[in-house]
């Protein structure tokens, strides 16, 4: 099962790009599957984590940032995947009925 942590802090203004670099250089002590960060308007820094792991199980999570930096707590949620779709809505991974075989010939 993939779980995926959600880690969101709202820099005070002006301080989204230390906010950032704060994020960026955060070191968790496992490493997940993947992590992406994003930035965002009113210097919002967003960073998700996915992991292979039960629903509930413990996971390392990003601290909280020094106060200076935020207008405010940081917001934290989990997330259970329930597929990947390409942008037509085509199931890219997990066990969907009718998806096709990745390994088929393609014509021309």
């Amino acid at each position: 099962m993939t779980v995926t942590l959600m880690w969101e802090a709202r820099a005070v203004p002006g301080r989204g790009a230390d906010l950032l670099e704060w994020a960026r250089a955060q070191r968790l002590p496992a490493l997940p599957l993947r992590r992406e960060t994003f930035t965002a308007a009113q210097d919002r820094v967003l960073v998700l984590t996915w992991w292979d792991a039960p629903e509930g199980a413990p996971l390392p999570e990003l601290p909280e940032p020094p106060a200076d930096l935020l207008t405010r707590p940081v917001h934290r949620w989990s997330f259970v995947s329930h597929g990947v779709a390409d942008g037509a809505g085509e199931e890219l991974l997990g066990d969907a009925p009718g998806r096709p075989d990745p390994g088929a010939a393609r014509s021309s």
